[in-house]
């Protein structure tokens, strides 16, 4: 994938054609399972801005990733579950098959983690 002065000047270069074709030629592109092309029009046109200056993403904690910013809300799925996502996971230290602590507040619920016992 072309990113900064090289994905400009092959913009530039490649004139007026189609949007995919462009998307296709500066490498925003991989292959399905059944064999198909899918193009990522949203990573072009991103970098596309960053390469012109534009940045409107907002690094948070310093995890080098983009994308939408934490909400702190979450739904409680039919079957009573509650899903704490990946990003409040890493803010916390935590990892797949660490304990947490459930704390019963009123109407609130605390998610604390919990040392190993050794």
């Amino acid at each position: 994938m072309l990113t900064g002065s090289e994905l400009l000047a092959t913009v530039e270069a490649m004139g007026r054609v189609s949007k995919s074709e462009l998307v296709r030629h500066c490498g925003y592109v991989t292959t399905k399972a059944d064999g198909r092309d899918r193009l990522h029009y949203t990573a072009f046109y991103a970098a596309l801005l960053e390469a012109k200056g534009v940045n409107f993403y907002v690094d948070r904690q310093g995890s080098g990733k983009v994308g939408r910013p934490l909400t702190y809300t979450t739904k409680v799925h039919f079957h009573g579950a509650v899903m704490v996502g990946k990003a409040y996971m890493k803010m916390l230290g935590l990892k797949a098959g660490d304990l947490v602590a459930i704390r019963l507040g009123p109407k609130q619920i605390y998610l604390e983690p919990v040392e190993p016992q050794v």
